[in-house]
């Protein structure tokens, strides 16, 4: 019998893939490959002889066309999770949402979220309170995995050809780094790796990472006056100095926003770790001139080599290039339409796979998976937004 969408997702989740900054290996954890052989051996069970994991990790498998339908659609999802609550997963099934809180383990409770009243009736999967779903993008894999079931069965639609990636380390910024495009072979491909049901993006922020590294000079407390430079305290003035109200916490839409995610240091050395976003390319780059103009600021009043401030882009907004190839856009919102799904075409606020892809010469928008309140505990995904979402990718291949 057939395996259904969310048994497979639920056997994917399982699979403990959450990635690593800080490793300079390429996959940067040991069960990234454990995942990505098991998606290949699959894929070869189905029949796709080609389906093939390199020496990075990457996974590609080409299913050919059935019938006289043109063109070459990638799809893509990536395989790691993210670390914003490290631990083993182990999904929890609500049958029938009732459309009140869900209480999981450790006291967490999901409720008041405005999406939850329309999942009522609906099977849910949820975390345990323990750590993150991984529907990001796990979901992604499961859809693209069950399409692949469906096109290699006896009596698939016709379709065109189907071009297959699932990269590691998206999370930590890396996924596209070795994507082999060329060796793809597709014209044009979608990441499966969105929100709610219905979410078609191909805009995104342009994002930078930014750290900042202030040195201090350390005196006993008690003959310090005039001597001490306080690297802490210089680290405190120089995030005052950013625009108090642009914060994730503070903005929305094409809001963009610097975000302080992590900070260490005392007297002597102090570090400060930010993202820098916005969808603009014109106040990007004023955003990272900010950061510039701070630091040479505090390095005038507290010395030359008092801070230092590494700014590393990270990808740029898609828009500009895929504006180019618009059809792939409207080919998915007919593909939703035909569903009976609702289009939501909005700017991401945050990056995929895609946005690099794009910028290395294949046209990559993003697509819904389903799922919501994605890197948390209280990450959830609907069933019935699964089993749609296949609907829709097999509409996509067999009507684009």
């Amino acid at each position: 019998m057939s395996e259904s969408v969310k048994e497979r997702f639920l056997r994917y989740v399982r699979v403990e893939t959450t990635s690593d900054e800080s490793s300079e290996t390429c996959p940067s954890t040991p069960g990234q490959w454990t995942l990505a052989r098991m998606l290949a051996d699959e894929l070869r069970a189905m029949g796709i002889e080609n389906a093939r994991v390199d020496e990075h990790c990457y996974v590609y498998a080409e299913i050919p066309a059935k019938g006289d339908r043109p063109g070459r659609i990638g799809l893509i999802a990536h395989m790691d999770t993210s670390d914003g609550v490290v631990g083993p997963t182990d999904p929890q099934i609500v049958p029938c949402f009732d459309g009140g809180p869900i209480t999981l383990k450790n006291g967490v409770v999901i409720d008041g979220f405005d999406f939850l009243p329309a999942l009522k009736g609906q099977e849910l999967i949820v975390t345990d309170g323990t750590s993150v779903l991984g529907a990001d993008d796990k979901a992604g894999v499961a859809e693209i995995m069950q399409l692949a079931q469906l096109l290699t069965a006896p009596d698939a639609p016709e379709h065109c050809t189907v071009c297959i990636g699932f990269t590691p380390d998206e999370e930590i910024g890396r996924g596209a780094d070795l994507f082999d495009v060329p060796g793809f072979g597709a014209d044009y491909a979608y990441t499966v790796d969105g929100g709610a049901l219905g979410e078609l993006e191909y805009e995104n922020f342009n994002a930078a990472s930014c750290r900042v590294t202030l040195h201090g000079v350390n005196i006993h407390p008690g003959s310090a006056k005039n001597q001490m430079k306080n690297a802490a305290l210089i680290a405190m003035e120089w995030n005052s100095l950013l625009p108090p109200a642009e914060i994730p916490a503070h903005t929305e839409g094409y809001e963009g926003f610097y975000h302080l995610c992590g900070m260490k240091g005392d007297e002597e050395s102090a570090e400060l770790y930010y993202i820098i976003r916005d969808h603009d390319a014109a106040k990007f780059a004023a955003r990272i001139a900010t950061a510039e103009r701070i630091t040479a600021f505090l390095n005038a009043k507290y010395g030359e080599g008092t801070v230092d401030c590494t700014i590393r882009e990270s990808y740029r907004n898609m828009r500009e290039l895929i504006e180019e190839h618009m059809e792939i856009i409207d080919k998915a919102r007919a593909a939703f339409t035909a569903c009976g799904v609702t289009p939501i075409v909005q700017p991401i606020r945050g990056g995929t796979d895609g946005a690099r892809l794009t910028y290395m010469g294949l046209p990559c928008p993003n697509l819904s998976t389903g799922g919501y309140n994605f890197h948390g505990r209280k990450e959830l995904i609907p069933v019935p937004a699964m089993e749609k979402m296949v609907e829709v990718l097999l509409t996509l291949v067999s009507e684009g």
